[in-house]
């Protein structure tokens, strides 16, 4: 009986442990996840960005050359 006693403390203590740990991991995973998300958001804006100066510079290349096309003419 003794035996029996002592695996069910021991078993509650182990699963105590456990769910201690677990909770402890999910924060951190958490956290982690928070922050993966912040740079994507960063990333993601870079990205955005660097389309509208990629768009920008077509329209100015665009303009240069009809200036050039127009000073050729002249």
């Amino acid at each position: 009986m003794e035996s029996v006693i002592v695996a069910l403390i021991s078993g509650g203590m182990t699963l105590a442990g456990v769910l201690a740990s677990n909770s402890k991991s999910r924060a951190v995973m958490e956290q982690k996840i928070d922050e993966l998300s912040r740079r994507v958001d960063k990333h993601n804006c870079l990205v955005e960005r660097t389309y509208g100066l990629e768009r920008d510079v077509a329209l100015l290349r665009n303009d240069v050359e009809s200036l050039e096309r127009k000073a050729e003419q002249q």
